[in-house]
C-alpha cells in the first residue's frame, strides 16, 4: 500500500491534502455558526437550523452544475473560484458585524466545499491513470476527508471560536495556502486535455444522465444510504432525548468517538481484507453491516449502554466500506471526458442527508424509535437489492454518439 502512494504525482498529495484542509476548516466553523448565530444576533432555534439547512442545500445544487462546468471548460478555473471564495468568505465571516451581511457570507462559505469537490475527484482520475493508484487515492481522500471531520471542531473549541473570530482569517489563509499549492504543481496538459472539446452542451448532458440507468440506480441507491446514516447523527439524538436514557451527554459523546475512531483505524486494513474482492460485493457488506446496525438498534433496550455502543460499531464498520468505496465505483460508472459531470452529479446524493433529519422526525413522532430503526433497516436492504440489479447493466457507452450529434 505505501509502495502504492509513491505512485501518486505531487499534484495529487496537493489535492488529497487540500481537500483534507477544506473538510478540516469547514468542520473548525461550520458546528459553531450556529451558537454564533444565536449568541450574536439572537435568532431562534428554527431560524438557525433553517438557514444552515438552506445554505447546505444551496451548496450541494451549485455542486451538480459546477461539475459540468469543470469538464467545459477545465478543472483549474473551477479549482481557483473555489480557492477565490474561500478566501472571500471567511474574511467576510471575521469582520462583518451587521446579521444580513453575515448571514450572505455563511451561504458563501458553504460554496467552496462545493465548488471543489467534483473537479478535484476528477483532476486526481486525470492524474493517476492506473485504476489501483487511482482507486488507493480515493481511499486515502476518504480517511482524509474523516480526520479532518474529526479534528476540526477539536481545533474550533481550542480556538475558542465562540468569542474569537480571529479562526475565520486563519481558515481564510488556509484557503490562500491550498491554492498556491495547486498553481505551483499544476501540469498545463491537464487543461489542454480538458478543454470541453469532447464534453457535451448541458442538455445534451443532461440526456446522457437519463440514459445512463446504471449511473441513476447506483445514484438512487446512494441517496438511501445518505438517509440511514444520518439517522445516527440526528434522529437517534432525538429518540434517546425522547426515552430520558441516563447520561445521555455522556453516552452520545461515547458514540461519536466510536464512530470516528474505527472509521479511521479500520478503513485501511479492511481495504486490505477485501482488496481481492470487486466493488459490487464490498458495497452488498457494507450495506448489509449497515442492515445489522439497523436491526440492533431496534433490538436493544433502550438503556442499553453496551448496545447502543454494539450497534454503532457495527454501523462505523459498514461506512468505513460503504463510503470508502462509493467514490471508486462512481469513478469506473463515469466516462472519461466526463468526470468531474458525474462526480457532480453524484453529489446530488448528499441531499439525502438535509432531508434524513425530517423523514427520521416524522416517523419516529408517529411510530416510535423501534419502527424507525427496522424501516431504515428495510431500506438497506433496498439499497441491496438496487446495487445487485445495477449490475445487470453495463458501463453506458452511449455518451459517443450524443457527443458527435452534439
Amino acid at each position: 500500500m505505501i509502495k502504492t502512494m509513491t505512485h501518486f504525482t505531487k499534484l495529487t498529495w496537493v489535492l488529497l491534502l487540500g481537500n483534507f484542509a477544506i473538510r478540516t476548516s469547514y468542520f473548525m466553523v461550520w458546528p459553531f455558526l450556529a451558537v454564533i448565530l444565536y449568541e450574536r444576533y439572537g435568532l431562534t432555534a428554527v431560524e438557525v437550523g433553517g438557514l444552515l439547512s438552506l445554505s447546505a442545500v444551496f451548496s450541494t445544487s451549485i455542486g451538480f452544475f459546477t461539475g459540468y462546468l469543470a469538464d467545459r471548460f477545465g478543472r483549474l478555473p473551477i479549482l481557483m473560484l473555489a480557492i477565490a471564495l474561500g478566501i472571500i468568505a471567511f474574511l467576510g465571516l471575521a469582520v462583518m458585524t451587521d446579521l444580513v451581511s453575515f448571514m450572505a457570507f455563511v451561504a458563501l462559505a458553504t460554496m467552496p466545499r462545493a465548488l471543489w469537490d467534483a473537479p478535484s475527484k476528477a483532476l486526481m482520475s486525470d492524474e493517476l491513470p492506473d485504476q489501483n493508484h487511482r482507486e488507493l487515492a480515493y481511499q486515502t481522500l476518504y480517511f482524509l476527508v474523516n480526520v479532518g471531520a474529526a479534528f476540526g471542531p477539536l481545533f474550533g473549541l481550542w480556538a475558542g471560536l465562540n468569542g474569537n473570530v480571529g479562526l475565520f482569517a486563519f481558515t481564510a489563509l488556509a484557503y490562500l495556502g491550498m491554492g498556491l499549492g495547486v498553481l505551483i504543481f499544476w501540469s498545463g496538459r491537464h487543461q489542454v486535455a480538458k478543454s470541453g472539446v469532447d464534453v457535451p452542451a448541458f442538455s445534451t448532458w443532461l440526456s446522457i444522465l437519463r440514459r445512463d440507468k446504471r449511473f441513476l440506480l447506483v445514484l438512487a441507491a446512494n441517496f438511501i444510504v445518505f438517509v440511514v446514516f444520518a439517522q445516527s447523527d440526528s434522529t437517534l439524538v432525538q429518540y434517546l432525548a425522547r426515552e430520558n436514557v441516563p447520561d445521555l451527554a455522556f453516552l452520545i459523546s461515547s458514540l461519536i468517538v466510536m464512530n470516528g475512531a474505527i472509521i479511521v483505524v479500520a478503513q485501511f486494513p479492511l481495504l486490505a481484507v477485501m482488496r481481492n474482492w470487486s466493488i459490487e460485493n464490498r458495497l452488498l457488506v457494507g450495506s448489509f453491516l449497515l442492515l445489522i446496525s439497523q436491526i440492533t438498534m431496534a433490538a436493544i433496550h433502550v438503556n442499553s449502554y453496551t448496545g447502543w455502543l454494539f450497534a454503532m460499531a457495527i454501523l462505523s464498520l459498514g461506512e468505513a466500506i460503504l463510503f470508502a468505496n462509493l467514490n471508486v465505483l462512481l469513478d469506473r460508472l463515469s466516462p472519461e471526458s466526463m468526470k468531474a459531470s458525474y462526480f457532480g452529479a453524484a453529489g446530488l446524493c448528499s441531499l439525502g442527508y438535509a432531508f434524513a433529519p425530517f423523514i427520521g422526525g416524522v416517523i419516529l413522532q408517529s411510530f416510535g424509535g423501534v419502527l424507525l430503526f427496522l424501516t431504515m433497516a428495510f431500506l438497506c436492504l433496498l439499497v441491496m437489492v438496487i446495487y445487485q440489479f445495477s449490475t445487470r447493466f453495463a458501463v453506458f457507452t452511449g455518451h459517443s454518439e450524443s457527443l458527435c450529434n452534439t
